[in-house]
């Protein structure tokens, strides 16, 4: 039971609780929720389950009339601060734990949340017994890391992309070692009229120009060897060949439903 002599504020409850003994104990209660706007980028999902714990914290206790509406107030006031609608809310019922049923353990995946490409992608595996989650990058710990590269921008590895500076179809690739060094080995495979190089045999080909590194190769990620990087360098790839203007092996080119989803989804200047 909460204390009678209490000092409330929107954001801090304060009371004092004396005891049989000559001590005192101070009862301090915080109430800071974390809202998240609702013109953020963010899941629906991730804002609208902050909105629902408030309402479940509120029915939660048993709280007097008086207190009620005015936890209710506060939460309306937090909602229209963060641009949510404010409906009529049903009446103190305090809510009960429901059982879950034990189903069978289910997979699940985890999507970065990007925008409403996201949304539109993850809507396919709702009739799948497949568990959605979603993450963002807009972290404080993404905002606060300031990723700065020191070195020449060519120094460091990941997915690339080389331009042909004459008919401007694209190769994707992408390396463990520098920037530069890759690009090396494309221009002796050129030099050398060596097929071990798609971008170098189009070049030789076609008759047309090898240009320098900082006009032909383009950095598309920064990122060490892992199956993300992978996947980066395979949308890349399909990207190209859907505007037909891959250099790559169309061999290793496969139909795949939820790049052409992206790729239809994207800005056309991206």
């Amino acid at each position: 039971m909460l204390p009678s002599d209490i000092v409330r504020t929107d954001r801090l409850v304060v009371g004092v609780i004396p005891s049989d003994s000559y001590n005192v104990f101070l009862f301090i209660w915080f109430f800071i929720p974390v809202v998240l706007n609702k013109l953020t980028n963010h899941p629906m999902q991730h804002k609208y389950a902050t909105v629902r714990y408030l309402y479940h914290r509120l029915n939660s206790y048993y709280l007097k009339q008086q207190e009620y509406q005015q936890e209710l107030n506060i939460i309306h006031n937090i909602l229209h601060n963060n641009s949510f609608p404010i409906k009529p809310h049903r009446s103190q019922t305090p809510i009960r734990d429901k059982q879950i049923p034990n189903h069978t353990a289910r997979k699940g995946a985890c999507f970065t949340y990007v925008g409403k490409e996201t949304s539109y992608i993850t809507n396919i595996f709702k009739r799948t017994n497949l568990k959605i989650t979603f993450r963002t990058t807009n972290t404080l710990a993404n905002l606060l890391t300031h990723k700065n590269y020191t070195h020449e921008k060519y120094s460091h590895f990941g997915v690339y992309k080389l331009t042909c500076p004459d008919c401007h179809k694209a190769y994707v690739g992408q390396t463990e070692r520098q920037f530069s060094a890759c690009y090396r080995e494309h221009k002796t495979a050129w030099y050398k009229n060596s097929n071990t190089s798609n971008f170098a045999r189009h070049l030789t080909e076609e008759t047309h120009s090898f240009g320098p590194m900082n006009e032909i190769m383009e950095i598309i990620l920064y990122h060490k060897k892992s199956s993300h990087l992978n996947t980066i360098e395979k949308f890349h790839i399909h990207t190209e060949y859907a505007k037909n203007n891959h250099l790559n092996d169309p061999q290793t080119i496969l139909p795949n439903a939820l790049f052409d989803t992206l790729i239809k989804t994207r800005p056309t200047d991206q």
